[in-house]
């Protein structure tokens, strides 16, 4: 293994800056421990060997011209393939969308190319978003590499993989219902999802529009308000997207001390049904927190209870709106025997090209959106997640950050939940709350469960356009639990099956 590849984005960043390393060095040292070791992680689904190359050396170039570069400039990155990229294969984990090429780049790539940031290729991904272990990818399923019969997470299961393997050291997931936390949690490393609107959605493919939030994977916390920092920003192209000036992430992942902040720990989000090496490791973080001067109590949110069922009924509503597009006729998968009406080669392609997962979501949302019950679903899941926010706003009046475990459980075993939906859903309990609050959160490592030895993550909670709350949080748990567990979750290399 090249020590290139154990290198964090900010470590490589200098390396690239004092010219000790050339950003074609640090792509092929990625791209040739991807070609050895992902047949077993399986995180790729598209790998750009050509584009990036060509992308570290123009960076290369620049930087020998003196032109101002980034920090990240030649920096590789992993992208999840649910965002566009001009003329790369952008399937969203889906056959429908098989060997499209998008003509245009979204704004967060566009953002990453700006800032000379080197694309590797697109990662798995369950079929658009739509899981939580990455085994819905109509393509394959991606391995943890902690441990290659679990899953990674979902539904950026590829993105997290790809870091955690040292694939990467940065990548990009999306967030909708907990899919860049959750996996970050259970790979062992650090996830954020940005305050809905912080970063643009123009150019990523809708699951849900009004959750969808693109963020961050990395394996410290500054790698990952480095890359927030590229991402972030006003996009006039998306109708959501926040005009106000991005928090200082890089700052306040810089700052590693939290004396004399109020910090909440969720009633609701803990004991009973939670595996009980997450809840021993979340104690011990709320420990952690007061020994470093922060003032912890219990704050309760009484209609997160709520939020599974709320969830289950607005995304798949807006999930049932936002797929109606893909219909056979303008781009995609069509399925047509020459003979067929175009009704029947909607109905035939849709039957052929979406998996079950996403079927059966559609035909949730399908349902709650039909006339006689858009009232009694819809519309009340819509008033229950208002009550959610609310609960978070009044939350806030007492605390600077919320905290939880990140999920309930560490990874399961492929296939253990495959035919079980309520059960992969409830991966997403402790994660739903500020996704439908549109409020930023992330996941810091905090340890090894006592049963199975896997990772287990701390969320971390902000108010709105607050990011930089939870960055501080938590680069201090990062930096103390650093030095307690001797770099265990940052530093050791996942074996991959005894490859190193």
């Amino acid at each position: 293994m090249s020590d290139l590849t154990k290198l964090s984005a900010f470590e490589l960043s200098q390396q690239l800056q004092a010219g000790s390393v050339s950003a074609e060095e640090v792509t092929n040292a990625h791209l040739d421990r991807i070609e050895e070791l992902d047949k077993k992680v399986q995180s790729f689904l598209h790998i750009d060997k050509t584009g990036a190359l060509k992308q570290a050396k123009e960076v290369d170039s620049k930087r020998k011209e003196k032109q101002k570069l980034s920090k990240l400039a030649g920096v590789p990155l992993a992208l999840k393939d649910v965002l566009t990229q001009k003329d790369v294969p952008t399937t969203c984990g889906s056959k429908i969308l098989e060997g499209w090429l998008p003509p245009y780049d979204s704004t967060v790539v566009k953002n990453l190319k700006n800032a000379g940031i080197v694309i590797l290729g697109k990662t798995n991904m369950d079929e658009f978003a739509m899981g939580s272990s990455t085994e819905n990818s109509a393509y394959f399923s991606t391995k943890n590499p902690w441990d290659l019969t679990k899953i990674p997470g979902g539904s950026s299961g590829g993105s997290s993989a790809a870091v955690s393997a040292f694939f990467a050291p940065l990548s990009i997931g999306t967030d909708t219902g907990g899919s860049i936390r959750q996996p970050a949690a259970v790979t062992g490393i650090v996830g954020a999802k940005p305050t809905y609107g912080g970063v643009s959605r123009y150019g990523l493919v809708a699951f849900a529009s009004s959750l969808d939030q693109a963020g961050p994977f990395a394996r410290t916390v500054l790698d990952c308000a480095m890359l927030h920092e590229v991402m972030a920003g006003h996009d006039p192209k998306d109708s959501t997207s926040i005009n106000q000036r991005v928090p200082d992430v890089v700052a306040a992942a810089q700052m590693q001390d939290v004396k004399g902040m109020k910090i909440g720990y969720i009633k609701e989000l803990n004991g009973k049904g939670w595996q009980p090496g997450v809840i021993n490791r979340f104690n011990e973080s709320i420990e952690l927190l007061k020994s470093m001067g922060a003032e912890v109590k219990e704050i309760s949110l009484p209609h997160s209870i709520y939020a599974l069922a709320t969830y289950y009924l607005i995304a798949p509503s807006e999930a049932s709106s936002n797929l109606a597009r893909f219909d056979g006729m303008r781009y995609g998968l069509r399925v047509d025997d020459g003979n067929s009406s175009a009704e029947e080669v909607m109905n035939k392609t849709r039957e052929k090209g979406f998996g079950k997962e996403v079927k059966r979501r559609i035909m949730i949302g399908t349902y709650a959106l039909s006339s006689g019950y858009y009232d009694a679903y819809y519309a009340q899941a819509q008033k229950v997640r208002a009550l959610i926010a609310q609960d978070l706003t009044d939350a806030f009046k007492e605390v600077d950050v919320l905290i939880s475990p990140t999920s309930p459980t560490t990874a399961w075993g492929l296939g253990e939940r495959v035919n079980d939906p309520m059960a992969m859903y409830l991966a997403d309990l402790a994660t739903l709350p500020p996704s439908l609050a549109g409020i930023p959160a992330m996941s810091v490592p905090i340890g090894l469960a006592d049963e199975d030895k896997l990772p287990v993550g701390l969320q971390i909670i902000a108010p709105f356009m607050q990011d930089d709350r939870m960055y501080r949080v938590g680069g201090a748990v990062e930096a103390s639990l650093k030095s307690k567990w001797n770099g265990l979750l940052i530093d050791q290399i996942p074996t991959l099956g005894g490859a190193s």
